[in-house]
């Protein structure tokens, strides 16, 4: 399924995602539509107009997988650009990762996502990921990992 609204858009769009921590893993779910079928990443999505980051972020994880989180820090940004076959911008997402507190649930996948797994860091070795997803880790057990 294609959205117009977010293909070949007129300037970039602002999405959110949180790297989740419980008990000592994070939670990492595969994107099961174009154009990162099968990359795994974290759970997230676009910002409505009217709603803050941290809103934006513990909804889409909701409506993802049906978790609810708590949003704690901003840990970086990250650029994703799809160029079409004649190298125009397809779609064009600024992406804010939030580290985020599990408060509670278990994961129960939404219809754009194909699979999610609880990892230790040291798993994500080997898996198409998004760009930087390790280094986002990496800082989301920094910040969570004693708390």
């Amino acid at each position: 399924m294609t959205d117009p609204g977010r293909n070949y858009p007129a300037r970039p769009i602002i999405a959110v995602s949180a790297a989740i921590i419980r008990d000592g893993r994070i939670l990492i779910v595969q994107r099961g539509r174009a154009p990162a079928r099968g990359v795994h990443t974290f759970p997230g999505g676009v910002v409505e107009v009217g709603e803050r980051l941290v809103e934006a972020a513990a909804r889409e994880v909701r409506e993802e997988t049906g978790l609810v989180v708590v949003p704690h820090t901003l840990i970086g940004h990250r650029e994703a650009i799809f160029r079409d076959a004649d190298g125009r911008v397809e779609r064009h997402f600024v992406i804010l990762p939030f580290a985020a507190h599990y408060v509670e649930g278990e994961v129960v996948l939404n219809d754009e996502l194909i699979a999610a797994h609880w990892l230790e860091p040291h798993e994500l070795e080997g898996l198409e990921t998004t760009d930087g997803l390790s280094e986002i880790v990496a800082a989301a057990f920094g910040l969570l990992a004693g708390r």
